[in-house]
Formats: C-alpha cells, sequence, structure tokens
C-alpha cells in the first residue's frame, strides 16, 4: 500500500504469499499500479500520494480486514467513487469502526446493505484533519485515519485507550511521512512526499507463534525461530510465555526496516497459569487463541479477560477456542470478554484429569488462526486430529502444515 502511493521504486523481500496480502495486490493493480511479483520479492512502481485510478471493478479484498480497514483510508481521500467487498467472513465484520472516523474527515461512505459491513462505497477527496478519540485500541482503525490523515491539510491524530501495534507508523515515517507518537496518541501531517523504499520484511510473530508454543509444550522440544519481529506493541506472547515461566532467550537483536528483530530459542518447560488482560491484549490479541492451548498445558488456571475483540475476528475466536478445547477434553469456559482455562492439575468432575487431551475433528469455523492453534494442540494430544478445513491456513500461512511437519519429522 505504501509503496503504491510513494514516488518511485519499492522493493519488499520477505513478501508473504498468503491470501491477504494477495488481495492487497490484486486491489492496487485494479487502480492502476504496476506489481511484480517473484515467489517472496515484490516489486511496487509506485505512482505518488494522488497517482492512484478509479478502479473499474468492485476491489476485492478477500478475507482481509487489514485489506478492507487500511485501503479504505487511501480510497478516502482519492478523488473518484470506489467499491470493495470480500468473502463471506468480511462482510460480517464491523465497519462502523472506521465509517464514523472517515465521515467526520468530509469521506461519503455507504454500507450497501445497510448493515456497517462490506460492500462499501467510498466517495473520496476533500478530506479535513481530525483528532479522533477511537473507542477500541486498533491497529486497523488506527493505521485508516492516519492513512486519510495523509490527505488532509494540517495535522490528523488518533489516541487510543491503550496503545496498539504501530507497525504503520514505522513504516510510513521511513517512506518519508511526518509520523509522530506521545503515549497512546499518534499524528501524521498531511501532503508528504512518500520514496519508494527497500523493505526487508521479518519474520511475523503470529506465524511464529504456533512453533513458540510448540517449542515449550511439547516432550523433549527444542527449537531456534530465526528473524522474528519482536517489536514491543506486537510481542505480547513473549511477555506471557514469561509469566508462564518458559525457557525462552533471544539472541542476535537488530533492527531490519525500522522493526526490532532477533532470534529466539525455546524449549520444553513446566508452565504456569496466569491472567493475560488490560494492556497486554492489544499486543497479542491474534495469538490469544494458541495461548489457549498453551495454557491448558501449564499447572494452575490462566485467565484471559478485556479480549471481547475476539468476537468479530474472522470468526467469533471465544466461543470457537473453547468448544474446541472442550472436544479435546480441556476444562474451560467462556466469559463475556474472555475465558478461563483450567491447567494440568484440574480434575474434572469424572475424575479425569483436564491435561489429558484426546484427538478430534476441529471445527475450524474457516478461520486460519483457529486451524494453527488446535494443530498445535493436536502435538500433544492423544489419538488423531483432524480438521474441517485446514485449507484456512492459506490465508496467513500457506505453508504451515508443511513447515510443521518439517520440524515433526527433525
Amino acid at each position: 500500500m505504501f509503496g503504491a502511493i510513494s514516488d518511485g521504486i519499492t522493493e519488499l523481500d520477505g513478501f508473504l504469499n498468503g491470501a491477504d496480502c494477495r488481495s492487497t495486490i490484486s486491489c492496487f493493480k485494479e487502480m492502476g499500479i504496476n506489481i511484480v511479483q517473484e515467489d517472496n520479492h515484490v516489486i511496487i512502481h509506485g505512482k505518488g500520494l494522488y497517482g492512484l485510478n478509479a478502479p473499474k471493478n468492485v476491489l476485492d479484498v478477500g478475507n482481509s480486514g487489514t485489506t478492507t480497514r487500511l485501503i479504505s483510508g487511501i480510497l478516502s481521500g482519492c478523488n473518484f467513487t470506489s467499491e470493495l467487498n470480500g468473502d463471506e467472513s468480511i462482510q460480517s465484520r464491523p465497519m462502523r469502526r472506521i465509517m464514523t472516523p472517515l465521515e467526520m474527515m468530509g469521506a461519503d461512505i455507504t454500507s450497501l446493505r445497510g448493515n456497517d459491513c462490506a460492500p462499501l462505497r467510498i466517495r473520496g477527496g476533500n478530506l479535513h484533519s481530525i483528532h479522533y478519540d477511537s473507542p477500541v485500541a486498533s491497529a486497523q482503525v488506527k493505521s485508516c485515519i492516519l492513512l486519510a490523515g495523509l490527505y488532509c491539510d494540517g495535522e490528523t491524530s488518533v489516541t487510543e485507550p491503550v496503545l496498539s501495534r504501530n507497525h504503520t507508523e514505522l513504516m510510513l515515517k521511513g517512506f518519508g511521512a511526518n509520523v509522530s507518537s506521545i503515549d497512546t496518541t499518534a499524528t501524521i501531517s498531511g501532503h508528504p512526499h512518500l520514496i519508494g523504499q527497500h523493505i526487508i520484511v521479518p519474520g511475523d510473530i503470529s506465524s511464529a507463534a504456533y512453533f513458540i508454543v510448540a517449542g515449550l509444550i511439547c516432550e523433549n522440544a527444542d527449537i531456534i525461530i530465526e528473524n522474528v519481529n519482536t517489536n514491543p506493541t506486537r510481542a505480547g506472547i513473549l511477555r506471557v510465555c514469561e509469566q508462564m515461566g518458559a525457557n525462552i532467550e533471544y539472541f542476535n537483536a537488530r533492527t531490519v526496516s525500522g522493526e526490532d528483530v532477533c532470534d529466539i530459542h525455546i524449549s520444553t518447560s513446566n508452565l504456569k497459569g496466569t491472567r493475560i488482560d488490560g494492556d497486554l491484549i492489544p499486543t497479542l490479541i491474534d495469538e490469544i487463541p494458541v495461548i489457549a492451548v498453551m495454557a491448558a498445558r501449564a499447572s494452575g488456571d490462566t485467565i484471559i479477560a478485556d479480549a471481547s475483540e475476539l468476537k468479530v475476528k474472522e470468526s467469533n475466536r471465544i466461543n470457537s477456542v473453547i468448544s474446541n478445547l472442550k472436544a479435546m477434553g480441556v476444562a474451560c469456559e467462556a466469559t463475556d470478554d474472555g475465558m478461563i482455562i483450567h491447567g494440568q492439575n484440574y480434575i474434572n468432575d469424572d475424575g479425569t484429569a483436564s491435561y489429558n487431551m484426546h484427538g478430534c475433528t476441529i471445527e475450524t469455523k474457516s478461520d486460519h488462526r483457529i486451524a494453527m492453534a488446535f494443530a498445535i494442540a493436536g502435538l500433544v494430544a492423544d489419538g488423531e486430529t483432524t480438521f474441517d478445513d485446514e485449507n484456512c491456513v492459506a490465508i496467513s500461512y500457506p505453508t504451515f502444515f508443511d513447515t510443521l511437519q518439517s520440524i515433526i519429522n527433525k
């Protein structure tokens, strides 16, 4: 996205060839951007902040909430009308959270079915800067507003209740935007001259999380994961692992394209339950399904709270996690804003130990993170674990099962 609205060529190394990323490429090609992809290397021929063409067709965002919400900020600043739509999941995900601030900035944005979800029609242009107090700590909402702010006179700012991940601020600054952050407020100046960059994308901690947990809960495990993005606004799972007593070491720390990166060494650990809530939640919201699996193998209870955002992900992840854990024999319960997982010292009503997990058929709800989390659970469960839709992992990690099998074979 940033390369498309910058002048000159942007090159990406370490591109994730997942469905969400391909949806983004498709949208910008539809708006006249020349993008060449060769495996994990991508070249974007940017046309500047005002260089996008009006799309002739509906922009297909696929399953990507990130694409939907961020591109809406850019489209709101462009002097043309566009429509965007995605799959069934996207058509049920809440978009009022971006519609409200974009409308405050002067955009004409309509939910075509009148339910504040996609499909959306956006008539852009003539935006003005605002200060927005966001009711949710969401990097997608924040990023949408900051991107719209590129097209405004003056400064646009967003204040969140707690700090969400800041990848957008770091990368926009690298492209030449004037971005500042103080506490939970991010501010951007309008009409910058963005210049194409060479970006090396570090390993996604959301993808690494499955192998971190596998290394902690499987017997005789010893794993090194290289090149992991440890940006503190994103790496909350590492803090949780430390709270739970994990054997985890960090080395070869460095900065790559403005992001903190290191290699991580994990090994089998005696974990204990913990409480996860408050400011920690936005830094690990996508990792909660696999954290719940880890909690099922810990001693004592783990309580996850302040995570009602899980209800509006690709599935209702509170329900998806709890129903699948119960199907595997884990004692757990949903709460209004999270869940409680009873760990290894918990005895069920029938006298069995809750950590005697058994295989079952996982109901993924076509949610990639549910499928991957319970693939890790399957490593420590008795019997066979199968999935009603294992292909959904292609959304964010197409080679997940291949990578998992390669580690098992070692």
